[in-house]
């Protein structure tokens, strides 16, 4: 797999029940970190790994993602007219000249691995980046994706994001076991969906960024449904192990999980704090707040 990524794959037909009542009617990617939906962080960071075909994987009830990236013409209209030039171009630049947005639908809630081979038709056999947006990953540097992106093209492997977490957290993650790493990646030798900590292989911890080779659908489509029917992507990621090289990737940056509440608080407050316009007054406010609380000191 030599080829760079053009199209990234963006599973956003959840419900995002921990979040309501606000998700009764606004999809948890829509939810903002500041002033943008967690979907466009996801977005961007694909367009810097160099995609310029986004597939969002989505249920036939959720179109705030679909009109999001859609053109406004009411509104753009009405802040050229009112002279609101730097506002314009936000609206207008959400996705840049040269960018696609393709809207599959996922006809019943199957599973991460049923997520992804909803986008076979577009994707076909090309090496592809599957992208969760609940995994908000910051950095000053290049993105988690573009730098999985660089490492899969100079490789040939495909690649899976990980973090170290701690052991009594393996339940909640899909853990790998590795070969020696070799700088920032190292070659998967095993991966399990959430054991627990006493026969967990390791503490390498998948978060949601993938970086796949085509054959993976094939391997999706032969892939035996587990519990509730869910066809699991780490299921086709295990026998892909055995065919072709598939690294984790341990990535410079700090991930979020907005997929839970003390996440998304967490990230607006790292995004707050590192704002051009705000962070002076973010932080100044949260000192004050933690004074009230008895906590003097910020740093």
């Amino acid at each position: 797999m030599t080829r760079r990524i053009r199209k990234a794959v963006f599973p956003v037909a959840g419900l995002g029940t921990r979040f309501l009542p606000a998700t009764k009617t606004v999809p948890k990617e829509m939810l903002p970190i500041i002033d943008r939906p967690l979907i466009q962080y996801a977005v961007d960071e694909a367009i810097e790994a160099g995609c310029d075909t986004l597939i969002f994987v989505t249920n036939r009830y959720k179109h705030a993602v679909a009109d999001y990236f859609d053109k406004a013409y009411e509104l753009e209209q009405k802040l050229e007219r009112a002279g609101k030039h730097e506002q314009l171009e936000l609206v207008r630049n959400v996705l840049p000249e040269g960018v696609r947005a393709v809207f599959v639908t996922q006809a019943e809630a199957l599973g991460l691995g049923h997520a992804v081979l909803c986008a076979k038709p577009i994707v076909g056999d090309e090496p592809f980046a599957v992208v969760l947006p609940d995994d908000l990953i910051w950095n000053r540097g290049p993105g988690a994706l573009k730098q999985m992106a660089d490492a899969a093209e100079a490789t040939g492997a495909s690649m899976i994001a990980v973090q170290d977490v701690a052991p009594e957290q393996t339940a909640s993650y899909g853990i790998v076991a590795t070969d020696a790493f070799a700088g920032r990646s190292g070659r998967i030798n095993r991966i399990v969906e959430k054991p627990a900590p006493e026969v967990a292989p390791s503490n390498l911890a998948v978060v949601g960024r993938y970086v796949l080779d085509g054959s993976i659908f094939d391997l999706l489509e032969n892939t035996t449904p587990g519990a509730g029917g869910e066809i699991q992507l780490t299921d086709a990621i295990e026998t892909l192990l055995g065919q072709k090289p598939v690294h984790a990737y341990r990535f410079q940056g700090t991930r979020f999980d907005c997929g839970t509440h003390i996440g998304l608080i967490e990230a607006t407050i790292r995004y707050a704090l590192d704002h051009e316009k705000l962070s002076d007054a973010a932080r100044d406010m949260m000192q004050s707040a933690l004074s009230e609380l008895g906590v003097t000191d910020l740093e």
